[in-house]
């Protein structure tokens, strides 16, 4: 029975399985008591002026306690950080660890004109937004009731959480996600094939000492 259960995890892409694994190791922290969620969310002052720096990787690992909720935002990442990390970005991953560290920059620099001392909703949600436009004629059923495809997938689980739970509070997360998931659409997809780049290639560039640490080599 064990085998088959570690092919499951071994079969993971790396970057995702790492995410996920931290995901679920600060929850089952949390829940035990070892650590709070005081410890954890970000904030200016207290990642910065009081050096808590762990704070600027912590507030894109905790999702909450041990619940539906939780299971819920792991399938998310499970899902189309996987599609992304193998597809999209097959064999190239220190681009997608790039992508990552843009969006959750993105998400740090404007999170104190908001009320989210959590941001790993949003980073995930994000990704839910990069997969969509980039497999646009990908049809998929909402909760088993409404066909669509893919670039609508955001807006309709924005409008659900809108409706469903709580309103414009509830939905900023999302909303914060797509933009910074468009963000980086705009800067990769659509800036070469719509704004007459010079070079017909993204702008965004992966430094080269993230290239070497993660052994990735240019095509």
């Amino acid at each position: 029975m064990a085998a088959p259960v570690e092919q499951w995890i071994s079969d993971i892409p790396p970057v995702t399985r790492v995410w996920v694994a931290a995901s679920i190791g600060m929850s089952v922290l949390v829940e035990c008591g070892v650590i709070a969620p005081l410890q954890l969310y970000f904030s200016w002052k207290s990642a910065v002026q009081n050096m808590q720096v762990w704070r600027f990787i912590t507030t894109f690992l905790y999702f909450g306690p041990l619940s539906l909720d939780l299971a819920f935002h792991l399938f998310f990442i499970m899902r189309y950080s996987r599609l992304l990390e193998e597809n999209s970005f097959s064999n190239r991953r220190a681009d997608y660890v790039w992508l990552l560290f843009l969006c959750s920059a993105f998400l740090i620099m404007i999170s104190p004109l908001l009320t989210m001392p959590f941001l790993s909703s949003s980073l995930a949600f994000a990704l839910v937004y990069i997969w969509s436009r980039r497999n646009p004629s990908i049809k998929m059923s909402l909760f088993g009731v409404v066909t669509i495809t893919a670039p609508y997938l955001p807006l309709c689980l924005v409008a659900f959480s809108w409706l469903l739970q709580g309103g414009f509070e509830a939905a900023i997360g999302d909303i914060v996600g797509i933009l910074a998931g468009h963000t980086y659409v705009f800067l990769q997809d659509y800036w070469p094939r719509e704004m007459w780049s010079t070079t017909g290639k993204g702008e965004i560039r992966t430094p080269t000492p993230v290239k070497r640490l993660f052994g990735q080599t240019d095509r």
